[in-house]
């Protein structure tokens, strides 16, 4: 007598337990394709996040000829005004910590602000953020890492007439609002 027993038929699908199952092949949950996505010039306009970065720089140079990273993050809904207040004022450590989403999606903010504001011929500059009423140097990131800090800390002006600024911001403003202002925060 044979001890095991040849189906054929097609296997049975086996009865999962807990939160990976019984049979799973990774040993961890992987990650989403759109969350390891590296952002580069070639790629950055098909970004879903695009459409909040472009719309965001918009609002705000219809306010003013300077954009910020942290301005930008304030206006896409990332980063709240009483959190950014506290982060100035030396309660929150480091103003990631604080960030209302995945600190690679703020990467991605910061990589598709840089080649949109190249793309708008902006001139960069670089700003120091001290503590309100102390000269404490103010940290972005958790590890305090050059790159990102001056990612950051880095702030674009507009460099063209007014005129041509006003007819991009009226522009753009008026595809968002055909397409629908970009709603809640990612």
């Amino acid at each position: 007598m044979t001890r095991y027993k040849l189906r054929n038929t097609v296997p049975q699908k086996q009865p999962t337990s807990g939160f990976l199952g019984r049979h799973s092949a990774a040993p961890y949950p992987t990650r989403s394709e759109e969350a390891m996505k590296k952002v580069t010039m070639e790629t950055y306009r098909e970004d879903t996040l695009y459409p909040k970065v472009v719309w965001a720089t918009a609002a705000l140079l219809k306010e003013s000829d300077e954009i910020s990273p942290v301005a930008l993050l304030m206006q896409i809904g990332n980063l709240s005004s009483s959190d950014y207040d506290a982060w100035r004022r030396g309660r929150v450590l480091y103003l990631e910590r604080v960030f209302q989403g995945s600190l690679s999606k703020a990467t991605r903010y910061l990589w598709i602000i840089g080649f949109h504001a190249h793309d708008l011929n902006m001139i960069p500059s670089q700003h120091t953020y001290r503590q309100v009423g102390k000269k404490r140097m103010l940290q972005f990131t958790r590890s305090g890492e050059g790159n990102q800090e001056k990612s950051y800390a880095r702030h674009f002006r507009w460099n063209q007439s007014q005129k041509r600024k006003q007819e991009h911001t009226e522009r753009t403003l008026s595809e968002a609002n055909a397409e629908r202002r970009p709603e809640g925060r990612s």
